[in-house]
């Protein structure tokens, strides 16, 4: 038996994207498959355990959020020895091509999720989208999704207009309306921020018994770059995996968002936004005491000033990065 790969020495930054398809490929094929899904899309397989991440991604993405370039589901096979199967786009497709369909009917009709104790479908946004809609093939899969779109067909969703160009794409015809896909999923797990409106509206659609839809307010609209940064995604998957994650697990995981100065930025925005000044002095006071904030400490000592002369108002508030916003925003 041929030796595997040691993912953990495996470096794709720099390569061009042709190198990188094809030096993906090379490993697929040594450790698993590879196989090309028409012009846009590429499938990678890497077999290591009895637990299966199907992980939608995109090359840009991989690209931004990968030192390595590398699949995120090759750090789950690396870290915790499981199998992985990357499901590629070039670009954002939201996966709606027939050679995906024809994919994932022959996995199905070859029994390919059979040979796993446990299946995790990964995505976030449009990717998130997919693995909700390809989930259908793999019965009693988990299913992990960061603030998913349920579709973008223009009749459900036309108050969405973000993607005004996809709405051409068809998301009528097979695998079409994630929602209706998780059905057979044992669990599906969906984080968004509720202040995110149109990501609260697509995730509103995902209503379902077996969906449990986690909320990060304040996050923002980069979750799975933030949840890196924090290093929580990969116990959010095993998590998920393992039926650990649940409202409170997921708490005390999502406590490390205090330590995460993006969240708290946008936390002292929002609240001095809304004119809570008691409680954005407050939260000043609790970063500062517990981390070397510089951004924070000017802002407590600003906050403090302004308190000690109620008569002079202000205008407009600097936020946490030193720019200004408006009072009311």
């Amino acid at each position: 038996m041929q030796d595997q790969t040691d993912l953990s020495a495996v470096d794709l930054s720099g390569l061009e994207r042709k190198q990188w398809i094809r030096r993906i490929s090379e490993i697929g094929e040594s450790d698993g498959f590879t196989e090309p899904l028409g012009a846009q899309h590429h499938a990678v397989f890497v077999e290591r355990g009895d637990t299966l991440l199907v992980s939608f991604e995109s090359a840009p993405g991989i690209d931004a959020l990968s030192e390595t370039a590398t699949p995120l589901g090759w750090e789950m096979a690396r870290d915790c020895d499981w199998s992985s199967l990357t499901v590629l786009c070039t670009a954002d497709t939201w996966f709606r091509d027939a050679a995906v369909y024809t994919f994932f009917d022959q996995l199905l009709d070859d029994g390919f999720f059979d040979d796993f104790e446990t299946v995790v479908f990964y995505g976030a946004g449009p990717c998130g989208y997919a693995a909700a809609a390809y989930s259908v093939t793999a019965p009693g899969a988990r299913v992990v999704m960061l603030q998913p779109q349920a579709t973008l067909d223009p009749r459900v969703t036309e108050w969405d207009e973000r993607f005004t160009e996809m709405r051409r794409t068809d998301f009528t015809s097979r695998f079409g309306y994630a929602p209706d896909m998780i059905d057979a999923a044992e669990r599906a797990y969906l984080l968004y921020d509720p202040r995110e409106r149109f990501d609260a509206m697509h995730a509103a659609l995902f209503t379902r018994p077996n969906v449990e839809r986690l909320r990060l307010p304040f996050m923002g609209s980069a979750l799975q770059a933030d949840l890196l940064d924090l290093e929580l995604l990969g116990p959010l998957l095993s998590a998920a995996a393992e039926d650990r994650l649940d409202r409170l697990s997921f708490a005390k995981m999502m406590r490390a968002r205090r330590d995460h100065p993006p969240y708290l930025r946008k936390l002292l925005m929002r609240l001095e936004g809304d004119g809570r000044m008691k409680l954005a002095e407050a939260l000043c006071e609790n970063v500062t005491k517990r981390m070397d904030a510089p951004r924070f400490r000017r802002r407590l000592n600003a906050l403090r000033a302004k308190r000690s002369r109620p008569d002079q108002g202000e205008q407009t508030a600097p936020d946490a990065q030193g720019e200004q916003i408006p009072a009311e925003a």
